[in-house]
């Protein structure tokens, strides 16, 4: 009787953890900036892919009949190339079964080939540079528009609207934002604007004292600047000081509320003139409403940039995996390029290189610190 007990109890723990192993657990990684001088906008990524990670396990997702649970690995690359590669690694190592990332150009593209190699799919929420989509893998999208549709949505903006004459273009050499300034140059010199000089910096310099006196003996009547915010806003304190007193124009990276932190009182009303790779048309206004409301109960902080960009990235991974019934990389990748799919930011479907399709672009201006949205474009 005592072994036919025993029998019974050792039964009942193994059936016990037969149902516990039926849950499959499901990796997500999630690599961008959570230190250094981009720092807000990674973790505004990181808290995007969270909350969709935590809304899938509460409603309880089964992939191919099994309940599976979510986990989310997040790493730090600090928007350094090689601390990115070295994430990625530590992905593919942790054998995840997709990744959400990177946040910027020069981090996204390198990590693309170790994702590529061991065959796990990427979304980028926010990497905009063309070369990422145009290396030949079939493991690589992005919910955003690229350079070339930024580029060229701000190049005819400055242009037709804001009838832009004499243009200064200052980079920071990173991918990102060296991409944008080619772009750019090469729509607004397609509609007759001079390129009176172009300049170079650091994306961690923090005195431009040289360039812009160089900039302001050229007489501009725009200056367009291929970076982030960090170097953004210091760089506009500084160009109030030379007396510098022309539009500035540039892409998502310092299209941030976090911007008119950093350039306080030098940011004038309308100076700034930006787009984000992005955008919310009058149809999914509710839904972003809701979104940003819902984010900011949970985390207690406003929505900076890119987070329903991330929150919708991991949505679509999902939505591939019910539909492939496994989480296994190569089984869902062919669901994942067939992606159609509605998000917070809208429709969703990639192209054959994983652009997305018909991507939207929003311009914004800024006015008593806030931005102030222009239009949407396509």
């Amino acid at each position: 009787m005592q072994f036919q007990k025993k029998m019974i109890v050792l039964g009942a723990a193994m059936a016990f953890a037969s149902v516990a192993s039926a849950q499959e657990v499901v990796k997500i990684g999630h690599v961008g900036p959570i230190s250094g001088g981009i720092a807000h906008l990674g973790k505004d990524n990181e808290n995007g892919a969270r909350m969709a990670i935590d809304e899938l396990n509460a409603k309880g997702v089964t992939i191919g009949g099994k309940k599976v649970k979510f986990e989310l690995l997040a790493e730090d690359d600090a928007a350094d190339p090689k601390q990115g590669t070295a994430a990625a690694q530590k992905l593919v190592d942790a054998k995840v079964n997709g990744v959400v990332g990177h946040i910027n150009s020069g981090t996204t593209i390198p990590a693309s080939k170790i994702y590529h190699d061991a065959g796990i799919p990427q979304i980028s929420p926010s990497a905009t540079n063309p070369k990422y989509t145009q290396q030949g893998f079939n493991t690589t999208f992005r919910v955003v528009a690229n350079d070339i549709q930024l580029g060229g949505a701000l190049g005819r903006y400055a242009a037709e609207q804001l009838k832009a004459k004499k243009v200064a273009v200052i980079d920071d050499r990173t991918a990102y934002g060296q991409g944008l300034a080619q772009e750019f140059i090469k729509n607004v010199k397609a509609r007759g604007v001079e390129i009176v000089t172009q300049q170079y910096t650091s994306d961690k310099a923090t005195d431009f004292n040289a360039i812009l006196t160089a900039v302001k003996a050229k007489k501009p009547d725009t200056i367009f600047f291929g970076g982030t915010d960090p170097v953004a806003g210091p760089m506009l304190r500084q160009m109030k000081a030379l007396g510098i007193n022309v539009r500035f124009i540039g892409g998502d990276g310092i299209c941030s509320e976090q911007l008119a932190k950093l350039a306080g009182d030098a940011l004038a009303d309308g100076q700034v003139v930006c787009a984000e790779a992005g955008g919310v048309e009058e149809a999914q206004k509710k839904g972003m409403e809701e979104f940003r409301a819902a984010f900011k109960k949970k985390f207690d902080t406003e929505v900076k940039l890119y987070s329903p960009y991330t929150y919708d990235a991991v949505m679509v991974l999902v939505e591939a995996m019910k539909k492939a019934g496994s989480a296994e990389p190569a089984k869902y990748l062919p669901e994942l390029a067939k992606t159609k799919y509605k998000g917070v930011i809208g429709d969703i479907a990639f192209d054959a290189r994983g652009d997305l399709k018909n991507g939207t672009l929003t311009l914004y201006t800024f006015k008593g610190g806030k931005r102030d949205q222009i239009a949407v474009v396509r």
